[in-house]
């Protein structure tokens, strides 16, 4: 399961805590403007916007877990179990297979407006990547610097919801997920007075007393409303790397430590890593669960009119810097 979110401070930042119970040997993935995208049906790409994002590459192709393009839109798709749907190929319809709806999007699209445009005529098929590789159960969060959306594909069709939060988890439907925060509309970064009756004398002995009924849990409903009321109360930076770092401690609310939350019998989910995308700047932040330590990637600066892709290893050794 994971989490996506959005903030603005000095720029626009957007992502995610991806957890699993394993890892696939992520890597920064840059695909620049002239790799040739074969589609499985719709007819092939030689050029679009570059992209920036972690992701595996199988057989020469980037299966991107989320990205951003170089105009500052970005994606990241999330577990939806159960409930994503994806049909058959249909006449009039652009048909995306899901491996292959983030690079398509994005290639193509500058802001969510264009993105809206671009999904009217979506059809997500079922056509696997291959048969060692067949398609996870996903929808998807789109933002670039002024909204984001959700995309879902169920049994009743293809939604796209307008998200005012900037947040998305796992199941239920996004729609359910903001319905349900008006159970918590009590929260309140501040302590409250005294409502329970006048009558008693019931004073705090610490702070936090606001935040009474925040859920603590793991569950993708207790992770939307948490991360929901960490991004909206959060204090914006001053400066890009303090607004970056206070885009991490929001995820950080939400993380999973290994062996809090088993899959199965034999392994647990944990966050394998988070990551953060200034979409002004180009830039990608990120840390996995091994290494805290803060490491970046840039778009700009990259040769990005060429066809080859461009990889760089996720760094997982934890590294101590020894003050005497």
């Amino acid at each position: 399961m994971c989490t996506a979110i959005t903030f603005t401070g000095t720029s626009n930042y957007f992502g995610r805590n991806l957890d699993l119970n394993y890892s696939y040997g992520e890597q920064v993935v840059i695909t620049p403007q002239n790799y040739k995208f074969n589609w499985r049906q719709l007819p092939s790409v030689k050029t679009h916007l570059a992209l920036i994002g972690v992701g595996i590459i199988v057989a020469d192709y980037p299966l991107y877990f989320d990205a951003i393009n170089e105009a500052g839109l970005g994606m990241a798709g999330l577990n939806f179990p159960g409930n994503a749907y994806y049909g058959k190929v249909t006449v009039g319809k652009n048909s995306v297979s899901p491996f292959e709806f983030i690079p398509w999007l994005l290639g193509q699209a500058h802001n969510v407006g264009e993105a809206r445009k671009l999904l009217a005529d979506l059809n997500l098929v079922k056509i696997n990547f291959s048969e060692q590789l067949p398609l996870a159960d996903l929808h998807w969060l789109i933002a670039d610097k002024d909204e984001s959306i959700v995309v879902e594909a169920t049994k009743t069709g293809l939604h796209i919801y307008d998200n005012p939060v900037g947040v998305l988890t796992n199941n239920p439907a996004f729609n359910y997920q903001l319905e349900n925060l008006k159970n918590y509309r009590q929260l309140n970064a501040r302590t409250t007075p005294n409502t329970f009756a006048s009558s008693l004398d019931l004073p705090v002995d610490a702070t936090g007393f606001g935040s009474i009924g925040l859920p603590g849990d793991l569950s993708p409903k207790g992770r939307f409303v948490r991360a929901s009321f960490a991004k909206l109360n959060a204090l914006k930076g001053t400066d890009p790397l303090s607004n970056v770092n206070q885009f991490f401690q929001i995820l950080a609310t939400v993380k999973q430590v290994k062996g809090l939350n088993w899959a199965d019998e034999h392994s647990c989910e944990y966050t394998v890593y988070s990551d953060c995308y200034d979409l002004q700047a180009g830039v990608l932040y990120y840390l996995t669960y091994e290494s805290p330590q803060l490491h970046a990637a840039k778009l700009q600066g990259q040769q990005l009119a060429t066809s080859q892709l461009i990889t760089y290893p996720l760094k997982n050794q934890v590294v101590v810097d020894w003050q005497n």
